[in-house]
Formats: structure tokens, sequence, C-alpha cells
């Protein structure tokens, strides 16, 4: 499927690591015409992710940015925009995982520094590029979330309250978007196989056994339904949950 991407400009947060979601879903705005801007703490992954990109033929930078930081991410965008152009789509897939703790146990500093990243560092992207998109009455926010954020997570407070809370972004950014051909959606993952340990092991068997599909997701599964929210074929889907996570989220026994 053509997605007539060619032309826009894509920022994806998240791309520090090779075979990870944001190196997938990148690529895959790329490989559909997409110039990407790919940001991350993580500088070296980031310029290995966009020197792959560039060898595709597209343009493609690197930004290094602490998204809890609003002025790192002010610059970042001022930077994208004098670079490849204002932007037209963005991924806010960037996240941190831990650590957890339980709601009674969670160190206070543990909790302010998963909300800032994930959910504060969400607002402030989204806040940046929001004026372009408003001139040039057409945008596509994704927020990537986490079954955390919708089930909750035991051990998992301030993760699963920060992932809750993109979900609500999107939504809210979707209703205050609609008018000026802005949409704003959130897909929402189960366990998806970047690699990581706790992929293997009793403990994976045990939450694999969970999975209606039996089987953890692949970064493939989810980078294609990213590409289409970015598109003008789905210009009419806007303010949903999209659940990416093989019946992970079902009754089954």
């Amino acid at each position: 499927m053509d997605l007539a991407l060619r032309g826009k400009v894509a920022v994806v947060t998240g791309t520090g690591r090779k075979g990870a979601l944001g190196e997938a879903i990148a690529l895959e705005l790329a490989r559909e015409g997409a110039d990407i801007a790919c940001a991350d703490i993580v500088i070296e992954g980031a310029e290995a992710i966009a020197k792959e990109i560039r060898d595709m033929g597209r343009r493609a930078i690197a930004i290094k940015v602490d998204q809890s930081e609003p002025q790192q991410v002010k610059d970042a965008v001022a930077r994208i925009n004098a670079e490849l152009g204002p932007v037209d789509i963005l991924i806010n897939n960037a996240a941190l995982l831990g650590p957890f703790g339980r709601i009674e146990r969670i160190d206070l500093k543990d909790w302010q520094r998963m909300v800032r990243v994930n959910l504060d560092g969400t607002y402030y992207w989204t806040r940046e590029v929001w004026n372009t998109m408003v001139e040039k009455k057409w945008g596509r926010i994704i927020n990537i979330s986490s079954i955390a954020g919708v089930m909750g997570g035991f051990g998992q407070a301030n993760y699963s309250a920060s992932k809750a809370g993109v979900i609500a972004l999107a939504k809210t950014a979707a209703l205050e978007g609609a008018r000026n051909g802005i949409t704003a959606n959130a897909v929402t993952l189960g366990v998806i196989r970047t690699g990581q340990a706790a992929e293997t092991g009793e403990a994976a068997e045990r939450l694999k056994a969970r999975i209606a599909q039996r089987r953890f997701g692949e970064t493939s599964d989810v980078a294609p339904i990213v590409a289409f929210l970015a598109s003008d074929k789905a210009g009419y889907i806007t303010g949903q949950d999209i659940h990416v996570m093989g019946g992970l989220d079902l009754f089954t026994y």
C-alpha cells in the first residue's frame, strides 16, 4: 500500500537502540517516503538509524534530546524545522521502562522521573509541533502506550499512570485538533520482542500463555499500523486507542 508520505517530515522519539520499536517505526515511515528526525538521549544509536535512512535515499537527522527537559525539546524542534522543515508527523515512542515499585514503596524520584519522561515529554513534543500543524491544517500525532496503561501493572504504578496519561493526551489532542486537520491516536502495546532478556525464561512463558495468539509481538506487527495512522488513508480515525497485543487483553485460559 502506498501511503503517500513523500514530502512529509516525521519525528520519531526513542530511536536510540537498534532492534527496538523506534527503529522499526522510523524505517517504515522512511520506506513510505517520509523524511525522519531520529530523537533520543542516546545519540549514537539515533545516528546509526538516521544513516540507515539516508542510505535509503530519504533525508534524516539525529538529535540528542532529554525529553523531560522542555527547553531541549523546544530546541530540537527548532533544529528539525530548520534542517528538514515543519513537522507533519509526531510519533511519541520514547519512554522509560523502570525502575518500578509498589505504591507504598516506590521512590519518589523514580515516580517523578518516569512521569517527566513518559508523560511530560510526550506533552512537550506535542506542544512544540502543534502550532505549525494548525497552520498547515494537517498533522498526525501517535502516542505509543502500553497494556499497563489500560489494565494497570502490579508494582508498576509510575509506568502505568504515565502510559494511561499518554492515551488521554492523544484523545484531548484529537478533540482540539479535529477542525484543523490534525488527528491524534494512541497505539497500545502488549509484549513486543525487542531483544530484551525479559522475553525469555519461565516468567515469559507464563505470560505468553495468557496471550490469545500464544506469541509475543514483533516490531513488524506495530510499525505498519503506526505508518497507516500517519497517512491520509487514516484521516477519519482520531481519538482512538488501538490495541496491538495479540489478544493479551482478552479473557483466555
